[in-house]
C-alpha cells in the first residue's frame, strides 16, 4: 500500500483503536441480536470521527474524503453496521454543506458531526428503489410549510434518527418535481413501520418511514424547488465513497481472519497456507483488498481535489462490494467448517458483505453510470 503520511497514518491508528475499544466487545452479541447502541454511535462522536469531511467551524474535523475513507476502513473491519451509521450520518452533512442554508447548518450540523444528532436519509419507496425518479411520497404547499404525505422503505436510522433529509414530490412527474426537505424525528404524524429483518447489518436498524400530514416549515426545504433529485444524487456520488471504503474494511477484516488461521491451521503436517489450493486463494484475497482500495482512494483524492469524479466514485463502489462479497465467501472457505459457525466472524462478514452490492444505488445502476460515462467518452 501507498504512503499514508504521518498524520494519516495517526488518524487510521486512532480510528482502528477506537473502533476496536468502543464497538469491539458488542459486534457478536448485537449481530445476534439485532442491537443497535445509540451510546456507541455517540462514543466514536466523541472521539471526532462523525464528521470528518465536515469544517470544523461546524464541529467537525474539516479533513478530505481520502481521510474519511480511511476511518471509515477501519471502522468497519471491527463493524460495518457501525461504518454504515458514521457513513449515512454523514449524508445530511454533507448534503447541507452543499445545498443547505446557513441556519440549517447552524441548527443541525454540529449536533450530527459530534455524534449528539443522528441523521437519516429517505429516498427509497416501496415501489421505487433503483427507479428513484418514480417516487410517490408527495409535498404540498400551504402556505409557510409543506404537507408530506407517503411511505419510504429501507431507511437506515429508522425510528432512531433525530433528522431526516426527505426526498418528495412538490411537481410534475420526473426529477425536476422532486424537492428535499429536513424533517425532524419528533414531528407530529411521523410514525414507523416494520424494522426490516436482515440477512446481515443486524447492528444497523433498517426501518418503514411514514409521513401523515407531516408539515415541515418552508425553512426546511433543502435547496430550490425541484432541485431535490440533484441534492439526492449528488449525495448519492459521495456514498458510494464511503460505501466502497466499508467494503474495503469488511475485505480487509476477511483476509486477516482468513490468513492468520491458514498459518496455524495444519492439515498433514504442514500450515495450510502453504498448500497450493488455499495459498492462492489467499494471494486473490489480498489481491482484490488491494485494488479495491486503490479505486477507493482514488474517487476519494478526486473528489477533495474538486475533479469530476461521478464514474470513479462508480467504479469504485461497484468493484470494492463485489470484490467483498468474493473475499468474504473466500475467507469462509478458508476456515471450512470453522468458516460456517458462529466461532468465528468470518460468517458475519460474508453475510454483512452482500448488501454492499445493493446499497447507495446497486451494483448495475453503478454500470450503468460507468457505460454512459464511455458513451460520451468514445462517441462519435
Amino acid at each position: 500500500m501507498f504512503e499514508l503520511g504521518e498524520e494519516r497514518q495517526a488518524l487510521k491508528e486512532a480510528a482502528a483503536e477506537a473502533a476496536g475499544s468502543i464497538l469491539g466487545p458488542y459486534c457478536k452479541d448485537d449481530d445476534h441480536s439485532e442491537t443497535f447502541r445509540r451510546e456507541l454511535f455517540s462514543a466514536l462522536g466523541e472521539q471526532g470521527f462523525c464528521g470528518i469531511p465536515t469544517p470544523e467551524s461546524l464541529g467537525g474535523l474539516g479533513l478530505g474524503y481520502l481521510d474519511y475513507s480511511i476511518v471509515l476502513e477501519e471502522i468497519a473491519r471491527v463493524s460495518a453496521s457501525y461504518a454504515v451509521t458514521v457513513a449515512v450520518n454523514g449524508l445530511p452533512q454533507v448534503i447541507l454543506g452543499e445545498f443547505g442554508t446557513e441556519d440549517q447548518n447552524q441548527k443541525y450540523v454540529p449536533g450530527l458531526a459530534a455524534g449528539e444528532l443522528l441523521g437519516a436519509f429517505a429516498l427509497s419507496e416501496p415501489g421505487s428503489g433503483s427507479d428513484a425518479v418514480s417516487l410517490s411520497t408527495t409535498a404540498v404547499r400551504d402556505g409557510d410549510s409543506y404537507v408530506l404525505n407517503g411511505t419510504k422503505f429501507w431507511i437506515t436510522h429508522g425510528s432512531y434518527a433525530d433528522v431526516y433529509v426527505v426526498m418528495a414530490r412538490t411537481g410534475e412527474e420526473g426529477s425536476s418535481g422532486v424537492s428535499a426537505f429536513l424533517v425532524d424525528g419528533d414531528s407530529p404524524g411521523l410514525s414507523f413501520g416494520k424494522k426490516e429483518e436482515k440477512m446481515g447489518l443486524r447492528a444497523s436498524p433498517t426501518v418503514e418511514v411514514v409521513l401523515e400530514d407531516v408539515r415541515v416549515p418552508v425553512s426546511n426545504r433543502v435547496g430550490a424547488e425541484g432541485q431535490g433529485f440533484q441534492v439526492a444524487m449528488s449525495a448519492l456520488d459521495s456514498g458510494r465513497i464511503t460505501i466502497g471504503a466499508t467494503a474495503v474494511g469488511i475485505s480487509q477484516a476477511s483476509l486477516d481472519v482468513a490468513a492468520s488461521y491458514a498459518c496455524v491451521r495444519e492439515q498433514f503436517g504442514r500450515p495450510i497456507i502453504q498448500f497450493q489450493g488455499v495459498g492462492f486463494m489467499l494471494a486473490d484475497m489480498a489481491r482484490r483488498v488491494e485494488c479495491s482500495r486503490l479505486l477507493v482512494h482514488k474517487a476519494a483524492w478526486l473528489r477533495d481535489a474538486g475533479k469530476p469524479y461521478s464514474p470513479v466514485a462508480a467504479m469504485a463502489k461497484c468493484t470494492a462490494t463485489d470484490d467483498c462479497v468474493a473475499v468474504s465467501t473466500d475467507a469462509v472457505q478458508v476456515l471450512g467448517g470453522y468458516g460456517y459457525t458462529r466461532e468465528y466472524p468470518v460468517e458475519r462478514y460474508m453475510r454483512d458483505a452482500k448488501v454492499m452490492q445493493i446499497v447507495e444505488g446497486t451494483n448495475q445502476i453503478q454500470r450503468l453510470v460507468i457505460a454512459r460515462h464511455l458513451q460520451k467518452i468514445y462517441a462519435v
